[in-house]
């Protein structure tokens, strides 16, 4: 059975020393090499989403499938021309589309992408509503989003991936469970502490898991599913590829 590898990262655009954690974030990515990575808050005016995936390109070994790049845009006339979110692989492509969540504009990205075996997968980036106090706005995206999934070009083999800006026990997770498996959860009984913040930012006086890889039934097991992009750089310990970690997870499909 086909086995890959998925991720999820918030790239926190190009705020909070863009310039000097990009390499780290590039260097982190590389060690794990997924085949499809789920990226939040893409910055567009400085085509940020282009420069990670050429980066990574370059630096792949020789005979390695370079990644591809699907981008969506926020669906807001403001948000959208400064940010997005997008999905990076290095399997073929066989379509993608996108869904408008509303509030601000948010979209879930869907890429159908074809496995070794010939089966589909739909692998679906997406970022929901920001604003702590509205969880009715993240259930409602929850709703949208699963909704869209089963009625729309539906398929067995699904992953959702992303910022939730939600904490386990929120309706919009609750609702997302009802369809979906957590890949962590999965693995571990329980989901992780903290995804957010990391010692990029200063500290505040919260702490919680925001971040998720959602799997359908028809992943057959999640051999293992851990945190990654969560090391410093060596000299410098508050400088991290980002505002959160990421999550990485091996799939058997």
């Amino acid at each position: 059975m086909p086995q890959i590898t998925v991720a999820t990262i918030n790239l926190r655009n190009r705020a909070d020393r863009w310039r000097e954690r990009r390499h780290l974030l590039i260097a982190q990515l590389l060690d794990m090499t997924p085949n499809l990575i789920s990226l939040q808050e893409i910055s567009f005016p400085i085509t940020q989403g282009r420069w990670i995936r050429n980066q990574i390109n370059a630096r792949l070994p020789e005979g390695k499938r370079p990644y591809r790049l699907i981008q969506v845009r926020k669906q807001h006339p403001i948000y959208g021309y400064l940010e997005g979110i997008g999905v990076l692989t290095n399997l073929p492509i066989l379509y993608s589309d996108s869904l408008n969540l509303g509030y601000g504009g948010r979209v879930a990205l869907r890429v159908n992408v074809e496995l070794s075996n010939r089966q589909p997968l739909d692998f679906v980036a997406t970022h929901f509503h920001h604003i702590a106090e509205d969880k009715q706005a993240r259930q409602e995206q929850a709703m949208m989003l699963t909704g869209w999934l089963a009625d729309s070009r539906p398929i067995p083999a699904q992953v959702v991936a992303g910022d939730f800006n939600e904490t386990p026990d929120g309706p919009a997770i609750q609702i997302m469970k009802q369809r979906f498996r957590s890949a962590y959860q999965l693995r571990h009984q329980f989901e992780p502490v903290a995804t957010f913040p990391t010692a990029l930012v200063p500290p505040g006086e919260w702490a919680g898991c925001l971040d998720y890889i959602f799997v359908s039934s028809g992943i057959r097991q999640v051999p293992q599913a851990q945190i990654f992009c969560d090391v410093p750089a060596p000299d410098d310990n508050t400088l991290y590829p980002s505002d959160h970690v990421g999550l990485l997870a091996t799939l058997e499909i």
